[in-house]
């Protein structure tokens, strides 16, 4: 990703990151909004919120999920509206990072573990890199256009690759998603 696009809030007591435009923020939000929303109905069910989750081998306690997306559907409605989808995030970007007045301090190993954590989504055969077919399987278990196009993918891999050799590790991983982190809206 360009560093163009993202900005560190360092200096400002807190480790949280933040893209600059929020019309940005908000297409790339839309954009997930509409991956998660399988049968293309402009609403996402705790169901299909909970199947994006499974694909990216996160495991969600159904009930929890289904009480903490509940809570922001709104009434007569079946699911998460895109409003209440980026009131949701809203809330989740406030409680992990702080209000946008009150940079947060992040724990370094919970930042470490929340890093390898999701490296390890990614690295399937857990060798320590993600090659392009594996990034290009992840992308097409989330439905993405990229998933099936391995050149696109390799271009992908390539843009973060610093040490030019086909693969991204940790490393480079760290790097790329401390320049890209969380969206504010």
């Amino acid at each position: 990703m360009e560093n163009d696009d993202a900005q560190c809030k360092a200096g400002e007591g807190g480790r949280s990151f933040r893209l600059r435009s929020p019309s940005l923020n908000s297409v790339r939000l839309r954009r997930i909004f509409d991956i998660f929303d399988k049968n293309n109905d402009s609403v996402i069910t705790v169901d299909e919120l909970g199947q994006a989750l499974a694909l990216l081998g996160l495991q969600t306690d159904q009930a929890q999920l289904d009480s903490m997306v509940q809570s922001y559907v709104q009434p007569g409605n079946t699911g998460l509206s895109f409003d209440d989808f980026q009131a949701l995030h809203r809330s989740l970007d406030d409680a992990f990072f702080g209000l946008a007045d009150e940079a947060a301090e992040v724990d370094d190993k919970q930042e470490e573990y929340d890093l390898t954590e999701a490296f390890k989504v990614f690295d399937e055969d857990g060798d320590g890199y993600i090659s392009a077919q594996e990034l290009q399987v992840v992308l097409s278990k989330l439905g993405l256009q990229e998933g099936t196009e391995l050149d696109r993918v390799e271009m992908m891999i390539s843009s973060v690759d610093k040490n030019h050799d086909g693969l991204v590790d940790f490393l480079e991983f760290k790097d790329m998603m401390r320049s890209v982190i969380v969206p504010s809206s």
